[in-house]
């Protein structure tokens, strides 16, 4: 499965996740070590926007400050991941090398990392904040298999990349998943 369609599942899932959230939660803690649900989201808002630059080959601007809000950014974060989706479905996005923070890479191969962490960070919002979150099973599996192939010891810096957890007995493929990108469950 390539990573459009992934996105194509994950994004919107994503979006909806974002428009159940209470604004009594912005300030719980997510599975996301160190970071509450509103600072997941202020990551994903950012980030999004300095990755649809990039897709499009151009210079992202430096990022601004934080949002602070009053109230859940749901109109917010769906501009930033239409915006990613739009900018990975353009013209050669798959095709150019972007200059990432994890180094140079074809933009089919940062858009799996895109998907990656999206599928994460979701799960991160929707357990934080008592939610279902289910995906395809051939989403899951795709983001997994990747997942496993390209995150290597060296990207496990405690920064981008923890240490893998054990799963529980039991747990489901996405559990499993999160628990390789080094979420306790």
């Amino acid at each position: 499965m390539d990573p459009i369609e992934q996105l194509s599942h994950i994004l919107p899932n994503l979006k909806a996740t974002v428009g159940r959230i209470q604004v009594m939660q912005m300030n719980d803690p997510t599975p996301c070590s160190e970071f509450t649900v509103h600072d997941v989201l202020n990551h994903m808002i950012g980030l999004g926007g300095s990755f649809s630059y990039w897709f499009r080959g151009e210079e992202a601007p430096e990022p601004g400050p934080s949002g602070v809000y009053g109230w859940v950014p749901v109109a917010e974060f769906g501009e930033a991941m239409d915006g990613l989706f739009a900018a990975v479905t353009s013209p050669g996005a798959m095709e150019r090398t972007l200059k990432t923070p994890m180094g140079e890479m074809p933009g089919d191969t940062f858009a799996r990392f895109v998907a990656f962490d999206g599928l994460v960070h979701g799960w991160d919002l929707a357990s934080s904040t008592g939610q279902e979150y289910e995906l395809p099973e051939t989403v899951i599996a795709a983001v997994d298999e990747f997942a496993r192939n390209a995150v290597g010891p060296e990207m496990r810096d405690g920064d981008t990349f923890k240490n893998a957890t054990c799963a529980p007995e039991g747990s489901s493929q996405l559990e499993r998943l999160v628990a390789f990108s080094g979420r306790s469950l």
